[in-house]
């Protein structure tokens, strides 16, 4: 059973990750997204997959975020943002 486990982990964040990328192409760019993904996995992975809440839950910590993660909001917030 323990070595189960790990399997499973990996099938569900596959999946997971599948299910983000697939809602989420039109979100941002390849880079913002990597910026920000390690981040919504550690604060709003009750969210994932659907972006909507896994941005407003980003944006609600972002004094928790990373910095790259938080250039990325900041750089929303400045409309200076492409791909969006």
């Amino acid at each position: 059973m323990t070595r189960l486990m790990p399997a499973l982990f990996v099938a569900a964040v596959v999946a997971l990750g599948s299910a983000a990328a697939f809602a989420q192409e039109n979100r941002g760019t390849p880079e913002q997204r990597a910026a920000c993904t390690p981040d919504a996995f550690r604060l709003c992975s009750a969210y994932i997959p659907d972006p909507s809440g896994v941005e407003a839950c980003l944006r609600l910590r972002k004094s928790d975020l990373s910095e790259a993660c938080k250039a990325v909001f900041e750089q929303a917030s400045t409309g200076s943002v492409r791909g969006r």
